[in-house]
């Protein structure tokens, strides 16, 4: 039973807006570290934008290019949540988005605690979630995380160069990666277990509760270029990264979480399927079908069916996305504990 004493809802959330492509102020009721906003009508890309590498300034997650500076990116972050200018990318007019914030520590601060250079890191270990910065290398490297405690998922991008981006976790123990920006399987095949696909597995050592390894493959070698990792760790009541077994089924898999969810991403790492997210704002009650793809610029499309429950997921169609008789990586954050610290339970939809 997931018990905690402060609000999820502090520290991450979902947000809808309709643009209208004026300056303005998106509330999320607390100074955001990352947000990354998706339009839903039209086709336009994932765009995040963090405190670490800078307001305005904007990556995408469906493509491999570079950080560049844009109007379609967060203009500022502020005490109450963040701004936007009159961009149509992520506030066209009349055109429905979605955002998803997270706040850890701010633009962060310097940590030499590994032998990467010049290392930022903004990390809320309670949370269990951190951003870092690091100058890349064509050796091997360590480079601290922040955590408090051991990652289940790291997901990396260069920021000056073009490449894609990277996505390791635990579960396959750190040997071999995804691609954020692209459908393709999970890769654990020639040099995968003993090169350059131990990503962040440099020489057999597994990331720790402090540090973790970079092996100076061509995704990170550059000494010139710089990357920002997202770190997370599961936290009872706030956060889950896991893996669940599809049924095939239109009476689907249940997935435990321990708190009522707000957002939920998935992955088939063993085939060419997408990456789906779904969140608790734009489908405000059950079924939950209304899904954005995490590696394509498309529009909002219906299926992949789900129940968010008060303490779960329940799958509610069949098919490869999610729901294949197949192993599904995902990650789940809340929108309210099973049991919040005044003992309350969360309520059904």
């Amino acid at each position: 039973m997931a018990y905690i004493s402060w609000q999820p809802k502090d520290y991450f959330n979902c947000s809808t807006y309709t643009g209208n492509e004026t300056g303005r102020t998106i509330t999320t009721g607390f100074e955001p570290t990352l947000v990354w906003t998706k339009c839903r009508n039209e086709a336009h890309h994932n765009i995040t934008t963090d405190q670490v590498t800078g307001a305005g300034k904007r990556l995408r997650t469906n493509n491999n290019g570079a950080q560049d500076v844009s109007g379609a990116s967060v203009a500022s972050f502020i005490s109450t949540g963040y701004t936007l200018t009159d961009n149509d990318t992520i506030n066209g007019n009349s055109d429905t988005n979605v955002s998803w914030s997270w706040k850890m520590n701010g633009a962060g601060s310097a940590d030499s605690s590994g032998s990467a250079s010049n290392v930022t890191v903004s990390a809320d270990a309670t949370r269990g979630m951190s951003l870092v910065k690091w100058q890349g290398s064509s050796s091997a490297q360590t480079v601290p995380h922040g955590l408090g405690g051991i990652p289940d998922i790291i997901i990396m991008k260069e920021i000056e160069a073009t490449g894609n981006w990277i996505v390791s976790n635990k579960f396959d123990d750190w040997n071999g990666y995804m691609l954020f920006n692209l459908n393709n399987a999970f890769y654990n095949s020639g040099d995968a277990s003993s090169g350059s696909g131990r990503m962040f597995k440099a020489g057999g050592t597994d990331p720790s509760s402090t540090l973790f390894s970079t092996n100076g493959s061509a995704y990170m070698d550059s000494t010139s270029n710089y990357n920002i990792g997202w770190f997370f760790r599961s936290v009872k009541g706030f956060s889950k990264i896991g893996t669940y077994k599809g049924n095939n089924n239109a009476n689907g898999t249940f997935i435990y979480l321990g708190f009522k969810p707000s957002m939920f991403i998935f992955k088939r790492p063993g085939a060419t399927n997408d990456w789906g997210i779904f969140d608790n704002k734009r489908n405000t009650f059950n079924e939950v079908d209304s899904g954005l793809k995490v590696n394509d610029n498309a529009t909002e499309y219906t299926g992949n069916d789900c129940d968010f429950l008060s303490n779960g997921v329940k799958l509610r169609s069949t098919g490869g996305d999610n729901n294949a008789s197949a192993t599904y990586l995902f990650m789940a954050f809340a929108e309210s504990p099973f049991v919040a610290s005044n003992g309350d339970p969360a309520t059904a939809r």
